[in-house]
């Protein structure tokens, strides 16, 4: 397993040559890339290759997927993806049932045999809704069942956020994460200018116990660390990489 850095954790703290640097002195060899960012894919090979750092996986818009394939190829090609995910769809295009979400699930079938065609892989990043239980139905187990053969970025505190337990899920369906969010959750009441999150390590998750099970149940090659509102970009990238590496 290696450590790699979402850069939609420093979106705030642009211009991304800087950010490419600090993360690349921080220690960081790898980068996951996110929608953002794509205006000049050359020009960011660039400024990856400058810094020592690569881009093994990427999070790309439903819409591209399914609407422009071969721009998200292109992009992708460009920067060395080798791992095409999904990450979110908006709260007013969700499905409410159960029919609805495996109809859903086909479209990500869809978009999975033509990365697969193209040479790379694919999965569904998840957030929190995917866990809600309405009626018995959980959204993610529809999706992870219906389309047994796309991956999953496992994103461990929106799991938590959405009330389910990390450890069960990756016990259940650890063959399925091909790649993972390191996200910490700061404790209630705390952190509220950064959203609740935390950074890795000093928040309420058990990382220790996560982290054997996901080196012993799953095919994740990649861990990245993420924070989705850090008042500091630096310190959040140098303190997660230095407990993560105690994990």
């Amino acid at each position: 397993m290696s450590w790699s850095f979402q850069l939609y954790s420093a979106r705030n703290f642009t211009p991304w040559e800087d950010i490419l640097a600090m993360v690349a002195a921080a220690g960081y060899s790898q980068v996951e890339g996110f929608g953002g960012l794509y205006q000049d894919p050359a020009g960011l090979r660039a400024m990856l290759d400058a810094n020592g750092l690569s881009m093994p996986t990427a999070h790309f818009g439903l819409d591209m997927l399914e609407n422009d394939f071969g721009k998200a190829r292109s992009i992708a090609e460009t920067l060395g993806v080798k791992t095409v995910i999904c990450p979110h769809i908006a709260a007013d295009l969700r499905p409410s049932d159960e029919a609805g979400w495996r109809s859903f699930a086909a479209r990500l079938a869809a978009v999975n045999e033509a990365c697969t065609a193209a040479g790379m892989a694919f999965a569904w990043h998840n957030h929190d809704f995917e866990f809600e239980n309405t009626d018995g139905i959980v959204p993610m187990r529809i999706l992870l069942d219906a389309a047994p053969e796309i991956g999953w970025e496992m994103d461990v505190a929106w799991v938590a956020r959405g009330g389910a337990d990390p450890l069960s899920w990756i016990h259940e369906y650890g063959t399925r994460i091909i790649a993972a969010h390191v996200k910490d959750i700061a404790p209630e009441g705390e952190a509220a200018d950064e959203d609740g999150w935390a950074d890795v390590g000093h928040g309420v998750l058990d990382w220790p116990a996560i982290m054997q099970a996901l080196r012993e149940r799953t095919a994740a090659e990649i861990l990245v660390l993420e924070h989705d509102n850090p008042s500091d970009a630096k310190r959040f990238a140098t303190r997660s990489l230095a407990s993560a590496k105690q994990f």
